[in-house]
């Protein structure tokens, strides 16, 4: 960052020297672990341990049903945040809270939720029951669970650009008599474009790593509802070598899409 000095140069600003220390404790706190990790690895059997048939199957799975839950959350919580960002209805504010709940909740409270929900004893899952729709422990449960824990990402991402971008252009757009759905098309979502692929990375990579709700509404049955992250904490008692070396491979997954993303984001900008 520069600003113009009285002389008419530029002077750099720069941060306090102090920043540099928690900076580093807080970029160790992060880096540590995974190095230690890195030190863990059976690199000799890698290549078996990774493509177990209970693995790929668990990779494949994990794959499927983030990128399924990802679209679903888009077709969701795009909507969502224009509502919280744009609408003036009485109580939003209670909407909000509502949306970013599941941050915060652990995830196996969300999967007891959802148990008592869409299980075959539960709210809606009963009547669902009667029509044959059975959701609890199926991989639709799994995309289901995804979905709960990853839509606030996306929503709070989508609602903090549409904020930030305001609604100037889209008034003069509407000014000069484009429908509210071109005006969303051609003026909004270009504009917020940046803020959606964000969102959309953050919610692929918190469905991609989802445990704790999985687990409690969708079971680890293998080839149906065991993500890479159950077949981790399977393998953490039977083969920690295996789970160590998944682990990696789930790390590598995440890092790529966001980097990728990030790729992505920087061309569009």
């Amino acid at each position: 960052m520069t600003v113009r000095a009285a002389d008419g140069g530029r002077s750099a600003v720069g941060v306090p020297l102090w920043i540099f220390v928690p900076a580093a404790v807080g970029a160790l706190v992060v880096v540590a672990p995974l190095a230690a990790m890195f030190t863990r690895i059976d690199w000799s059997n890698f290549v078996g341990l990774v493509t177990s048939e209970s693995a790929v199957a668990a990779l494949i799975l994990s794959l499927k049903t983030a990128t399924a839950s990802t679209v679903v959350c888009l077709l969701l919580g795009v909507p969502m945040a224009l509502v919280l960002s744009r609408s003036a209805v009485r109580g939003i504010s209670v909407l909000r809270s509502l949306v970013v709940l599941p941050l915060v909740l652990p995830p196996v409270v969300g999967g007891i939720a959802l148990l008592y929900t869409f299980g075959r004893q539960g709210l809606l899952g009963e009547h669902l029951d009667a029509f044959g729709i059975r959701i609890a422990f199926t991989t639709s449960a799994v995309v289901l669970a995804q979905v709960f824990v990853s839509l606030p990402f996306l929503v709070v991402s989508v609602e903090g650009a549409l904020r930030t971008a305001g609604s100037r252009y889209d008034v003069v757009a509407a000014t000069l008599g484009a429908t509210p759905t071109t005006v969303l098309r051609r003026v909004t979502v270009p504009l917020i474009l940046p803020g959606l692929i964000s969102g959309t990375v953050l919610a692929f990579a918190r469905a991609l790593g989802e445990f704790g709700a999985t687990l409690t509404f969708a079971g680890s049955l293998e080839g149906v509802t065991r993500t890479l992250p159950l077949e981790i904490y399977l393998q953490r008692e039977a083969d920690p070598d295996a789970a160590v070396a998944l682990s990696l491979v789930l790390i590598l997954v995440a890092a790529l899409v966001v980097v990728t993303a990030r790729g992505t984001r920087s061309s569009s900008l």
